[in-house]
Formats: structure tokens, C-alpha cells, sequence
């Protein structure tokens, strides 16, 4: 068995603090726990080495990403070109290890056939071209709804062109069946994503608000926010917290309109896990359909009852411990017969039956590693 890898990441994969890399970071601390000898490639825009990255890595190389125009292409989309950097291919073509691809971002090599004759596997975090969609929709940024409309065009075609450059594992079982369909993509298979906790911590009892979290900068999670508070409640007058990093002021100033709403803008990790725990409801619809929401996974995990739509559970496997709502007034309904509904034992167990059939760290990693041999 060949216990060496290469994993490429568009991010630096620590500190564990925003969804995009809890499945990054987890899965590089399970499969170092199998033994296998980590090389790690990462992109730095701004997080900077991490000396925790040592601790499960053989060794760690940091890259500068090109941004701005630097990294402008008119035939490659953004995410990708700004990631080409002629030292990393250079690297990984020193010695015949099996690579892993962490997002369409990190694919500029297996595009240009610089990583040929050898075990490839892509990580997909999303169907990247309709996240870039879905994002249009909601960006109020002119500047930046052309930018993702563009960028999505550009997206479409070039994932065509590397759905069969290298084995698949997508983050939604909805995600693989969208490459095969759309771009006849022949080795793709659903893998779900690492995760930091393999328990149900969820407290019993009944909990004292309704919550909503995420990164607020986020022009999606914005947009989910401020639905609720305009749309759930208006009229629903049951405590509501929205919690996340860097919210914009027309977000915090609509969350201090009603006596019962407020925000809490930046929480400390030990912070939005209180909250977690604390709150009776969670709220969180999504207006995008693909990936998978890392929100939704802490909070199955460590929070009481959960309320969402159908896009942010389809395909997922996780439709049975969500309470799906579609609209407005079935949200506030399902919400304010939630919130006097004390969570149980029973629910617990059920949660945590479901979830450890999908998300086991160990088991996922090994059959990762099967693949790559």
C-alpha cells in the first residue's frame, strides 16, 4: 500500500472557523490517523501558516494565490487560474504519489494534463458552476452579480471538460447524480463530508430562542437572514437570534427593528457553540441547492430541533431529522409548534442512528484510500 498523498487546498485548512474547511481540516486529522503520510499543498490569501497543520502532516507548502487581475482569465474561471502556480506542479511531478484535489479551485494541473499517468481524485465541494448561479440571484452588488454570472458561464463549460479527467467524490449524493447526468461524468460517487464530532450532544429539554447562523458576509447567508427577519419573524413574535461573522449594517439594523430580534456579530467558536446548544429552534433555509451546508451538520449534531427547506436537505440523506418548510407560513408554524416542544431522548437516538450510518470519519477515510490505490 502506498501510504504517501498529496492533497492540493484551495485554502489553508486551519483554524476550523468558517464550513469550507471543517470537511478539509477533518479529513486530512482521520486519514493521518490511518497512518498515511500527509503532504500538504495549500493556497494562502490571508489566513498564514499554521503550525497545527504539522501535527498531521509529513509536510505543509503554502502558495501565494494570484488576485486581482493577475489572475484574470477570459478562457479559465477565476477560482482556477488565480490558483496556478508553476511550483506546485512542479512538486507534485517529483514522485508518483496519488493527489487530492480539493475543489474545482485546485484543478489547473489535471486541466492541462500536467498530472498524467498517475491516482487522481477530486474533491467536489460544490457543482460550482450553479453555486455561482444561485449567488447572482441573490447579490445586490451589481459589480458582483456580473462577476458570478460570468463566472458561472465559465464554470459550466470547464467543469464539462474535467468530469472525466479523474475519479469523483462529490459532497452530495445529488451533486454526483448532476455530473452524470450534465456532463457524462463516468467515475463519480458520493462521499459525505468530515466532520469534527461523531456524537449527537444535543440537549434535552427545551431551549429559549430561535436561531439563524453563518457567515454573514456571505451574500447567500445575508440574504437568509434578512428573509427571516422580513418574512418568519415579522409576526412571529418568539425570541430570534442571528449569529455570524461580519454581518453588513443594514443586516444588524434590521435585526434591532423588533424587541424580540437581535445579533450577535462575530461570536467566538466557544461562543456560537453556547448558542447552539442554548436555542430550542434552528432556522436555516438555504437559497442555494448544491454542496452540502456544514451549518446543518454542527447544528444536527449540537443543537435541538431543526427547521429548513427542501434545497438545503435534498440529496443530503438528511431529510428524516430536519423539519422541512417550504414558505413562510409553514416555517412559522412548524417554527412556534417547535418551540414548545421540548427535544427527547428519543429524538437523539434517532439523530444519532442516521447520522453515524453517513458521516463516520474512519470508515469514509478508508474507503477514500481504497480508491486512491
Amino acid at each position: 500500500m502506498n501510504n504517501h498523498l498529496h492533497i492540493v487546498c484551495l485554502d489553508v485548512p486551519y483554524p476550523v472557523d468558517y464550513g469550507g474547511v471543517f470537511d478539509l481540516f477533518y479529513k486530512i486529522k482521520e486519514l493521518h490517523s490511518l497512518g498515511v503520510k500527509i503532504h500538504l499543498h495549500c493556497f494562502d490569501y490571508g489566513r498564514g501558516e499554521q503550525p497545527e497543520l504539522n501535527k498531521y502532516c509529513e509536510e505543509v507548502f503554502y502558495y501565494s494565490r494570484n488576485e486581482g487581475h493577475k489572475g484574470f482569465s477570459f478562457k479559465l474561471p477565476y477560482i482556477v487560474a488565480s490558483r496556478n502556480n508553476p511550483e506546485l506542479w512542479s512538486r507534485l511531478q517529483q514522485d508518483q504519489h496519488p493527489v487530492l484535489l480539493e475543489g474545482i479551485h485546485c484543478t489547473y494541473g489535471l486541466h492541462q494534463g500536467l498530472l498524467n499517468n498517475r491516482k487522481v481524485i477530486l474533491r467536489l465541494h460544490n457543482v460550482e458552476y450553479e453555486y455561482y448561479r444561485q449567488l447572482s440571484n441573490w447579490e445586490r452588488s451589481l459589480v458582483k452579480k456580473a462577476y458570478l454570472h460570468h463566472e458561472s458561464r465559465l464554470l459550466e463549460r470547464y467543469e464539462k471538460q474535467i468530469a472525466n479527467k479523474a475519479m469523483i467524490f462529490t459532497v452530495s449524493e445529488k451533486d454526483a447524480t448532476h455530473y452524470r447526468k450534465s456532463f457524462g461524468a463516468r467515475e463519480v460517487e458520493y462521499l459525505p463530508v468530515f466532520i469534527p464530532g461523531q456524537m449527537v450532544t444535543a440537549k434535552e429539554g427545551l431551549g429559549t430562542f430561535a436561531l439563524y447562523h453563518g457567515n454573514l458576509s456571505v451574500a447567500e447567508n445575508e440574504k437568509a437572514a434578512t428573509w427571516l427577519l422580513e418574512k418568519v419573524f415579522d409576526e412571529l413574535e418568539i425570541p430570534f437570534v442571528v449569529a455570524g461573522k461580519n454581518p453588513p449594517k443594514r443586516l444588524v439594523d434590521l435585526a434591532h427593528e423588533r424587541p424580540h430580534t437581535c445579533i450577535v456579530q462575530n461570536p467566538s467558536e466557544a461562543e456560537m457553540h453556547d448558542l447552539i446548544a442554548k436555542a430550542q429552534v434552528h432556522v436555516m433555509p438555504s437559497f442555494t441547492s448544491s454542496g452540502i451546508k456544514l451549518k446543518l451538520l454542527n447544528a444536527l449534531f449540537n443543537g435541538r430541533h431543526i427547521v429548513t427547506n427542501e434545497d438545503m436537505v435534498k440529496g443530503t440523506g438528511l431529510e428524516k431529522a430536519c423539519h422541512i418548510a417550504d414558505n413562510p407560513a409553514m416555517i412559522k408554524y412548524t417554527v412556534y409548534r417547535l418551540f414548545h416542544t421540548a427535544f427527547s431522548n428519543d429524538d437523539k437516538e434517532m439523530r444519532q442512528g442516521l447520522l453515524q450510518k453517513h458521516f463516520n470519519n474512519k470508515a469514509n477515510a478508508e474507503r477514500l484510500m481504497r480508491a486512491l490505490q
